[in-house]
Formats: C-alpha cells, structure tokens, sequence
C-alpha cells in the first residue's frame, strides 16, 4: 500500500474494492458504467496513483523513481506491455476509457503526458 498526501492507494486493487479510509480521500465506483464519485471535495492529483502503478511494475528493473517528465519508455521504466498494463490500470481507477485513437506514445511517454491525458478524460484543467 502506497500513501501520497493523504491518499490512500493500494496497488492492484480494485476501484470496486476501495473505500473511504480514516477520512482519506479514496474513489469508489457507482455503476457498470464507469461512473465514479469523490468522497471529498478536495481534487485528488491523478498523477500520484500511476506514479505508485509505474513504480511497482517497474521495481524489477531496480526503478525506485520516477520523476515527472522523465520518459518511460526511453528510460527502460516501463515496455509495451506495462503501457498495456498501465491502460488497463487507468480504465479500473479512473472513470475513462482509453479508445484505439488515444493509444498513440504522446499520451504515454512520461507521468506528465499520462496524467494531462487522465485529466483531460475527467474534464479537470490540469494534470
């Protein structure tokens, strides 16, 4: 289990089995649509549960870090199939599918590019 800034992210679980923790902003999902809600009113930062995802797929290289802008697939960090993985990761936490068209490196290329892209499928102005 991983925590960012009071965020409680337990990898491979999931969005189903998530639930509130002690007050912790945590998301759950409503329906067979994708449909997920917020517990709490503050804006949970997309980026901090792929970097805990990123992190642990890559853990067998020796990755310990990943900074923002760093590029995933040049740095080794994760290969095609962790950018496989990492979609099916987004469409279990988030409430977004990922199309055939939103599959192109400019979308997965660093924890930048990949969290603009996870908000831009939550409608949030920023990443």
């Amino acid at each position: 289990m991983i925590e960012h800034d009071h965020v409680r992210f337990v990898p491979g679980a999931s969005a189903q089995s998530r639930g509130e923790f002690a007050g912790e902003i945590c998301w759950t999902r409503l329906d067979a649509h994708n449909s997920m809600k917020k517990r709490e009113n503050s804006v949970v930062d997309v980026k901090e549960p792929i970097r805990a995802f990123i992190l642990e797929y890559a853990a067998g290289r020796g990755v310990t870090e990943v900074k923002d802008d760093d590029s995933l697939l040049k740095n080794n960090v994760i290969d095609s199939l962790g950018v496989f993985r990492l979609i099916a990761f987004l469409e279990e936490t988030f409430p977004l599918t990922v199309e055939d068209s939103d599959m192109v490196p400019e979308n997965f290329q660093s924890l930048n590019d990949i969290g603009s892209f996870v908000a831009g499928k939550l409608g949030k102005a920023d990443g």
